[in-house]
């Protein structure tokens, strides 16, 4: 007696998942523009996308679990020949997909994030006086040495 409940959110997993994957290419435009309030808008849009996909991830191998099969990815594919419905066989193939393409796609927004960080770091870097100069602007405006001074008394 096979359960159809492992399928019942396939549909809703690749919808979203495509809605994430082209919030992902809206990111990767931004970061390139280097636009920081575009991004935090979009950040806004893509937790709960990504939060609702857990969610139902979670589910399907809840269901999977209690259809007899492995309560993860794997399993899934136990239940597809189980059932041997090809219209489910070729939705869960097009999720996976859009899935390694959204995995990429974030690989190299992470790339474009690191880059903008080192970017930022060394900028960052040219303000700061030379460590071994010692010498900062302290409270008042006024250059303080950071370093004890030794004084030598001569007699």
């Amino acid at each position: 007696m096979p359960s159809v409940a492992p399928m019942n959110s396939l549909t809703e997993e690749y919808g979203l998942m495509t809605e994430l994957f082209d919030l992902m290419q809206q990111e990767q435009a931004l970061l390139v523009a280097a636009d920081i309030d575009g991004l935090t808008e979009l950040t806004a849009r893509k937790t709960p996308l990504v939060q609702r996909l857990a969610q139902l991830s979670r589910s399907r191998h809840a269901a999977l679990g209690a259809a007899g099969h492995p309560a993860r990815e794997e399993g899934m594919n136990d239940w597809l020949a189980a059932e041997g419905d090809e219209a489910a066989a070729a939705l869960w193939s097009q999720l996976l997909e859009v899935t390694r393409a959204a995995k990429e796609l974030n690989r190299v927004n992470g790339m474009l994030v690191n880059k903008h960080l080192a970017h930022t770091q060394g900028a960052l870097n040219t303000l700061r006086p030379p460590a071994q100069a010692g010498n900062f602007y302290g409270p008042s405006g006024q250059t303080t040495s950071s370093s004890s001074s030794r004084r030598f008394v001569i007699g």
